[in-house]
């Protein structure tokens, strides 16, 4: 398999080196997409010293800060492009401990879509508050209650997909670029009835650089998975109607 690991970035030059080197030692076939979102302490510049220094290391640089969403969208196609096999969803901060990747890597052979997932047995979160835990269980428990998903860890960003799984999505339809896009991602995929499994991870809390979340992410994502649950809801009832 032909794979590639996407890590997104924005103001991560403490934390990036630091990643792809446990990255590489971990899954050395693996090749890296640095998608970089302009960024004023200059990691876009640090990632292409490190491609220069490693030919399995690339770089793609967009103009501004647009978004987790459109970072893995422009990596997506990126990979796509490129004939890869296997695309992965990896921050930058460390806190999807690349060690761990294998095991989902695993998965894939019988997965459609591989989640590295805190929320089901054997899964765990290290050093986050518990308001933080709160947050994210409920916002997990909220998104698959209202889209209807056998998903624990619906919101996870650790992810293996397949070349064939993301050319069956409409990528330019997305308009999630926050925390909601990897709702969305499930959500489009479940859809489909493809397989999707979950591999119990550890999640451990960035000790470098700053958080990206904010409360008015959070707030946009759970707006639309009410949204898409309704327009859900809304297309079942119109096909048992007749109405579709």
């Amino acid at each position: 398999m032909k794979i590639l690991t996407i890590i997104p970035t924005y103001n991560e030059i403490e934390a990036l080196p630091i990643t792809v080197q446990r990255l590489r030692a971990a899954v050395p076939e693996s090749d890296v997409l640095v998608v970089d979102d302009n960024s004023p302490d200059g990691t876009g510049q640090l990632a292409e010293r490190m491609g220069h220094q490693d030919p399995q290391i690339h770089v793609l640089h967009r103009r501004a800060k647009n978004g987790l969403g459109g970072a893995y969208i422009a990596g997506f196609r990126w990979g796509l492009d490129q004939g890869y096999d296997v695309l992965i969803e990896l921050d930058a901060d460390g806190s999807h401990q690349p060690e761990q990747l294998p095991d989902l890597i695993a998965k894939i052979d019988e997965a459609d879509l591989v989640i590295g997932s805190r929320w089901v047995p054997g899964g765990a979160v290290v050093n986050w508050p518990f308001h933080r835990e709160l947050i994210s269980r409920a916002g997990s428990l909220y998104s698959r209650t209202m889209l209807g998903l056998d998903v624990r860890d619906i919101t996870a960003g650790y992810r293996v997909f397949r070349r064939s799984t993301l050319e069956d999505v409409d990528l330019g339809s997305i308009e999630s670029v926050g925390y909601g896009f990897q709702v969305d991602m499930t959500f489009r995929v479940a859809r489909q009835r493809k397989t999707i499994v979950e591999v119990p991870i550890t999640f451990v809390e960035r000790t470098l650089g700053a958080s990206k979340m904010s409360s008015d992410i959070v707030v946009e994502a759970m707006l639309n998975v009410t949204r898409w649950g309704l327009a859900a809801r809304a297309q079942t009832l119109a096909g048992r109607l007749g109405l579709g």
